[in-house]
């Protein structure tokens, strides 16, 4: 496919994936101050109870902009499909952020982004809300089964989630750090920005891997608590599904990232979709959403 072509698909798809409108949660709870510390919860719409619980942690490259609600038609749709949904609100990079102390990793130069994420805040604030999540949803959603939760996230939102089943693995002393495994059904990861060092290099989301680490001074530090692809293995079963026509998180970042767990003697799956890009995988309107769908099913029932 030609660049044009690429970037036409991508235009097409990202327009259909943000053409449904807001779906209301039914409940919602904050898990801290801040207003960005909340998590909308949908309950499953035939009324089951006992139903699995999907904790939906939303991409946008760490930036301010880019809330749950976009992916609420998702939360939505899986709760369509018998799910029980907690979508995870977190602090993101805003303009008030303060530039890259750098220059060269200073990927904001045009001023068209605003920097991506916050350290440690939003690492603080997907902690927290993991951490409270069995006590909210049995609260909010009395119908789900807290024993059984898998956790999704979409493009920097499936960075998190990758992150949010790693944090037992994470360097002593880190404050995420847990002292035992968290108790996940599994993970399904969609386009994640699952590994740094190539995500980086590809310069993937303008540069939001730098931003997100804080630039060159602190990103070997850093990525060594905040990259997947070093926090491995986990030993929590792990899926990625990925659009093979994906031009925002291309399929090298997946690819990266199973190879690293195989290294580390932990296989992933790896679902690739031909003819699909970056957001039919949260676009309910796409064949690719049904596949997702799917692969929850496999991990939560």
């Amino acid at each position: 496919m030609s660049d044009s072509a690429a970037r036409d698909r991508d235009v097409a798809e990202t327009e259909s994936a943000f053409a449904h409108p807001e779906v209301a949660p039914d409940r919602s709870a904050a898990y801290g101050d801040h207003p960005d510390q909340v998590v909308d919860f949908y309950a499953p719409r035939d009324g089951r109870t006992g139903a699995p619980l999907v904790v939906l942690l939303h991409g946008g490259a760490w930036r301010a902009p880019y809330d749950r609600a976009h992916v609420s038609p998702l939360a939505d749709f899986l709760a369509r499909r018998g799910f029980a949904v907690a979508s995870v609100e977190y602090r993101r990079g805003g303009d008030d952020i303060p530039q890259q102390r750098d220059g060269a990793e200073n990927t904001r130069a045009s001023g068209a982004d605003p920097v991506a994420g916050r350290w440690p805040e939003t690492f603080d604030d997907v902690a927290a809300a993991m951490d409270a999540m069995p006590v909210l949803a049995a609260r909010e959603l009395p119908g789900a089964d807290v024993r059984r939760i898998v956790v999704t996230g979409h493009s920097a939102g499936g960075h998190l989630a990758l992150w949010a089943a790693a944090r037992h693995v994470l360097p002593e002393g880190s404050p995420w750090r847990l002292p035992a495994p968290p108790p996940l059904r599994g993970v399904v990861a969609l386009a994640p920005i699952a590994d740094f060092t190539v995500a980086a290099e590809l310069g993937v989301c303008g540069g939001a891997v730098a931003q997100l680490l804080g630039g060159k001074a602190d990103f070997d530090d850093r990525a060594a608590q905040a990259d997947p692809g070093v926090l491995l293995p986990t030993g929590i079963a792990t899926a990625i599904v990925q659009g093979v026509e994906d031009i925002v998180v291309p399929q090298a970042v997946s690819e990266a990232y199973v190879d690293a767990a195989a290294r580390s003697g932990e296989m992933v799956g790896l679902t690739l979709l031909g003819g699909v890009g970056h957001f039919p995988l949260i676009d309910p309107a796409a064949d690719a959403c049904a596949v997702v769908a799917e692969e929850i099913t496999q991990l939560a029932w």
